[in-house]
Parts: structure tokens; C-alpha cells; sequence
């Protein structure tokens, strides 16, 4: 697509404020289904999820609004929790509850004690290989086409990084659990390696995301609720800044120091702002307006990350 039509797409869509729209996903949706709901909603088509939940899955799912799509490489490394339950005895195709039984246990369960002493084998870095219910690409075939065919291909595992791994409740072999763990860990695939570790299988009954990154369920709107909001013509105040979602301190330019980086320029950060190489900010013009992420490098100079409202962008 030329810039030009690029340009006469955006300028069509409603304006309004670039920032995250934290959801609290209801049952039975897709990731991509609130996405497309918050499109509607705000009157534009640049919307993103922070990472993607199963739709049988709840909890936090915050998406990226305008030219905030452009930080959503900065957020999607950060950690998640989950809440979530086991269901011990019985394995699926999916690894959770929405798949086919594929094997049931006729055996004794493991009590409690068994469960939680297991759950140390799961704890810091651990392998995992991605289910076949999934958006991994295999060739560049998403893994859940082929096994909707039937078919089952080798897959490479990955490390991965439960950080937190704790039992809550057990009872009749469903255990709830509550896990903090480093983006890209399955849950599902979690609860299944558990299940094989005990002898008896398991799969992932119920999960709910609690946090993703600096997003927290007290931030989480419910879906139905947004969409009244939406709507009522409310919805843009749960717009949560890029300053605010990534507690980053806010670095106001004047314009001809917006100007230079929105062309891709290095500016000073001033006396005033004390923070070290390494360390980003978030810089605005005079009229609040996002110019850009920036980081303090060795020379003492803010780089631009990603720069806002240049012409083109």
C-alpha cells in the first residue's frame, strides 16, 4: 500500500487516543474476536493483543490502541500469572477441557501431597514443546490447521520460566493453581506434563490471566461492559497511556525538539530528568500528543525507539 493510501485510510478513521485497552475476555472468544470488537469501538483498524489467550481462557488481555500498536514489541516479553485448574485422570487433543478425551485413568489419583510435591519439578527453567492446538507455525502452517487434519508433526521445545508455581486448592483430583511464569509458557502444556509426571495424565480444566506485564485484572474492564460503554460514547477514558502502562517517566518537548525526534534525532535529556543509560522515557509535545519512546544511551544522548505522528507513520 503507497503512503498516500496509507494516509487517506487513517485519515478516515476516528481520532482519539493512542494508548491500551485492558479487557477482562470473557469465555468462548477468541483473542482475535475482542480485537475486532475493540476495532469497532474505537473507530479504527490499528488494534493489537499483548498475547494471545485460549478461548476457553479469561482474565487480562490488553490490547494496543493507534500508534501504541508500534510499543507492542517492548510489553509482550514481560511476565504473566495465571489462575488456574487441573483436572487429574483425564487427557484431551487439546490439552484443556475443550478437546476429545483421548485417554482416561482407571487408577487410584495422587493425593494432595504427591500433587504438590511434583509441582518442584516445574519451577524455573523448565523444556516445553508447543501443543498441536496452536498459532506456532510449522513451514509456515500454523500447528492447530494440522491438527485439525489429523495430523501430528515434530515439534522443537523451547525454555521456558516458571517463576512461581503454587497449589491452592485440591479436592476430588481437580487442583487449582497459581502460576507466575515468563511469556510463551503454556499453561495447558503445564497442566499435561504434570499429569504424565504423576502417571495419571491431567489436562487444564479452567485458566483465568490475572497479569500480563504491568496490566493487572484491577485494570480489567469486562468485555460487556465495554461494549455498553462503547456504545454510550464512553469508552475512550479506559485508554490507558503508554506514560502510565509502562511507568515510564514523561519527557515534554517543545517543537522543534518533537520535530527532530519525529524525524528520527537524538536530543538531550536536560538536567532536570535523572536517569541512566539504559533508562526509557516517554516524550510528548506541548499538546500532550505521543512523539516518542526514547532511551538514554552512553553518549548521554535520548534515542528514539519508536516515534509517533511523523508524517508517513
Amino acid at each position: 500500500m503507497s503512503k498516500k493510501r496509507n494516509r487517506n485510510r487513517r485519515a478516515r478513521e476516528a481520532p482519539g487516543p493512542a494508548g491500551f485497552l485492558v479487557v477482562d475476555k470473557p469465555p468462548g472468544m477468541t483473542s482475535h474476536d475482542v480485537v475486532d470488537a475493540a476495532r469497532r469501538w474505537l473507530g479504527t483498524r490499528r488494534v493489537g493483543h499483548l498475547g494471545t489467550l485460549d478461548p476457553q481462557a479469561t482474565g487480562v488481555l490488553p490490547l494496543a490502541v493507534r500508534e501504541a500498536t508500534k510499543l507492542i514489541s517492548f510489553i509482550t516479553k514481560d511476565d504473566k500469572s495465571y489462575h488456574g485448574s487441573i483436572r487429574l485422570g483425564v487427557e484431551t487433543d487439546t490439552l484443556d477441557a475443550q478437546g476429545e478425551v483421548t485417554r482416561r485413568f482407571d487408577g487410584e489419583l495422587p493425593d494432595s501431597q504427591a500433587f504438590e510435591a511434583k509441582l518442584a519439578d516445574f519451577r524455573g527453567a523448565i523444556e516445553q514443546v508447543p501443543p498441536m492446538f496452536s498459532a506456532v507455525k510449522k513451514n509456515g502452517v500454523p500447528l492447530h490447521r494440522l491438527a485439525r487434519r489429523g495430523e501430528e508433526v515434530e515439534r522443537d521445545s523451547k525454555q521456558v520460566t516458571v517463576h512461581r508455581l503454587e497449589l491452592a486448592e485440591f479436592e476430588d483430583g481437580l487442583a487449582k493453581v497459581e502460576v507466575d511464569c515468563s511469556a510463551g509458557t503454556y499453561v495447558r502444556v503445564l497442566a499435561a506434563d504434570i499429569g504424565e509426571a504423576l502417571g495419571c495424565g491431567a489436562h487444564l480444566e479452567s485458566l483465568r490471566r490475572v497479569q500480563s506485564g504491568p496490566f493487572g485484572l484491577d485494570q480489567a474492564v469486562p468485555f460487556e461492559q465495554l461494549e455498553a460503554e462503547a456504545e454510550a460514547g464512553g469508552i475512550e477514558k479506559r485508554v490507558v497511556s503508554p506514560a502510565d502502562a509502562m511507568e515510564l517517566p514523561v519527557l515534554e518537548l517543545a517543537e522543534a525538539g518533537a520535530r527532530r525526534v519525529r524525524h528520527g534525532g537524538d536530543i538531550s535529556p536536560g538536567a532536570r530528568l535523572r536517569i541512566a543509560p539504559g533508562d526509557r522515557v516517554v516524550a510528548i509535545d506541548i499538546d500532550g500528543e505521543l512523539v516518542g519512546l526514547l532511551e538514554l544511551r552512553a553518549d548521554r544522548r535520548l534515542w528514539p525507539l519508536r516515534v509517533f505522528g511523523a508524517e508517513g507513520s
